[in-house]
């Protein structure tokens, strides 16, 4: 439930568990699954919190930059197939030992894998993976067999039934992740999905985990797309914010530029996201120092409850790979959750119980959404400002009806998700007090 300020009249947030307003969507998914060996010297693991965590999503991208998941020998195209002029046919011509228990680790988390063919970021002066394929065609023929082997048993492979296929990574970032023209990137797409989608009716393939908003990109990919009746059966984009607010506005700049193209059926999926000032200097040391505490856990908590109503199918947080600097959920060196944790567990819970019910909060900046399911109800509550002063919220939280026992638990900075009261309400009203950034989770 998305909160706007309407002059402050009667701070109230008000929770019809009557009404039943849709589903609860995948907001919890992430990039990137858990860390596991079967090697027991130093098997720090994430798998059992990760897997009670109940991630619905793992995007694979970026894995092969942590060692823990393979590093260089994982999940990128050129990973797997590491010289381009081999036999595409011939199983000898891939490696796919580390990334099959990369998705094996995943899959035994009860996590679906969300599959990125293309290539990591490359920060460094000299590029790799992320050179436009010397045969699109080729190269097209290569992510067939990929898919094949994860979905089809090719190469003594899995039948996983991975159904999401996303082709490249933020190809209008130049030369980081695509360091060719915009045009060989639409023609890759062209051949690949086409030649995908022949192969493998039955998956969603698309992309391209566009950077931003960037109209001069997309208007011409677009356009391909629909001139040519391409396979577009999702929309990949990216965005990294300090407000709730201007992640809120892009959901709605993409989906309405999806719909102007007559994609209207093409689901929009919010692929990396996260609490970031800026990307550089004092700002982006701050936006670090803070995601991976409490004000990257409530502004996780708020994203995830704002995007509920909004036309997006699905957010994948940006990220869960240990060896990352931007994850708020697991601690990198001794594999334990941080506050981000709990936030993300309660909204897998409430995917569970599946149905969302109607809310109504005029308070500013509280994100509330409340799942429902055969009597059982639980509210999540999150008061996220970056204001690095901002005071206490005092308002009334209102449920339809009854004078039930309600329990209280909290996510601040001394409490993870522990119970902190139970609150005998007066005919469904009782008031609550928040301190910013912090999380308040009713059942």
């Amino acid at each position: 439930m998305r909160s706007e300020l309407k002059g402050i009249k009667t701070m109230k947030l008000r929770i019809d568990r009557t009404k039943i307003v849709g589903k609860i969507k995948p907001m919890n998914a992430v990039n990137n699954g858990p860390k596991y060996t079967d090697n027991a010297d130093q098997n720090l693991t994430n798998l059992p919190a990760y897997r009670d965590a109940m991630i619905p999503f793992a995007r694979t991208h970026d894995a092969s930059i942590d060692y823990s998941l393979g590093g260089e020998h994982t999940v990128d195209v050129i990973c797997i197939f590491p010289d381009f002029d081999a036999d595409p046919y011939d199983p000898a011509s891939y490696d796919f030992q580390i990334t099959d228990d990369y998705m094996r680790h995943i899959d035994m988390c009860g996590t679906k894998v969300f599959y990125r063919l293309g290539n990591k970021i490359e920060h460094w002066s000299k590029n790799y993976g992320v050179l436009p394929p010397k045969d699109p065609k080729k190269w097209a023929v290569i992510c067939e067999h990929i898919i094949a082997h994860y979905n089809e048993g090719w190469a003594d492979g899995f039948h996983m039934g991975i159904e999401y296929w996303e082709i490249w990574n933020e190809p209008d970032l130049y030369p980081k992740c695509w360091k060719g023209t915009p045009e060989e990137f639409y023609d890759l797409y062209r051949t690949a999905s086409k030649h995908l989608k022949e192969r493998f009716p039955d998956i969603k393939i698309g992309g391209p985990a566009i950077c931003g908003y960037n109209l001069p990109w997309l208007r011409p990919f677009f356009a391909m797309i629909r001139d040519e009746g391409l396979p577009f059966d999702f929309y990949s984009w990216h965005r990294y914010a300090r407000n709730v607010g201007d992640i809120v506005g892009d959901i709605r700049l993409h989906r309405a530029l999806l719909d102007e193209y007559g994609f209207t059926n093409t689901e929009s999926i919010l692929d990396e996201w996260n609490y970031v000032r800026s990307f550089c200097g004092e700002e982006w040391a701050y936006s670090l120092r803070n995601m991976i505490g409490m004000k990257g856990a409530a502004f996780t908590a708020a994203v995830m409850a704002a995007s509920q109503d909004e036309p997006v199918d699905m957010l994948m947080y940006y990220d869960a790979r240990l060896s990352s600097g931007m994850n708020c959920i697991f601690e990198g060196l001794t594999c334990t959750t941080r506050k981000g944790y709990h936030a993300v567990k309660t909204w897998g819970e409430m995917a569970l119980l599946g149905d969302e019910c109607e809310t109504v909060c005029d308070v500013p900046d509280i994100w509330s959404t409340t799942a429902v399911k055969d009597g059982k109800s639980i509210t999540m509550i999150t008061y996220y400002s970056d204001d690095d002063n901002a005071l206490p919220r005092e308002f009334t939280v209102e449920f339809d009806g009854g004078d039930e026992l309600r329990t209280i638990y909290l996510i601040d900075d001394t409490h993870d998700l522990e119970p902190v009261k139970t609150i005998a309400s007066d005919n469904g009203k009782f008031t609550l007090t928040m301190n910013a950034n912090t999380v308040v989770v009713i059942r």
